[in-house]
């Protein structure tokens, strides 16, 4: 029986804006088949939400510590909990978006 989806929340901070960080994450959670969002923060960090099962939130997790090249990830901070099922694909949001 494979484990019930899961949700991964995480800031993503160095140098990730500009450098396709969102794009590059959302090609990854797409293959991955994982649901949510990324989205550049005013602090110049990156958010990301994503919902799926637990091992592809693994891989997504290890593509935000790596990031594409031309970034920099200096630190990435993560929460983990139950998925909220809210989403119905992996998305770029706009700057400043609040919540799901």
């Amino acid at each position: 029986m494979s484990e019930p989806p899961a949700r991964l929340e995480a800031i993503v901070r160095g140098r990730v804006q500009g450098v396709g960080f969102r794009y590059y994450v959302v090609r990854r959670a797409s293959r991955l088949g994982l649901t949510g969002w990324i989205g550049n923060e005013a602090d110049g960090s990156v958010r990301c939400v994503a919902e799926g099962p637990p091992a592809a939130l693994d891989e997504l997790l290890a593509t935000l510590r790596h990031g594409p090249p031309g970034a920099r990830v200096d630190d990435v901070v993560t929460t983990r909990g139950s998925a909220a099922n809210g989403f119905a694909r992996f998305s770029v949001r706009a700057t400043g978006h609040t919540g799901d």
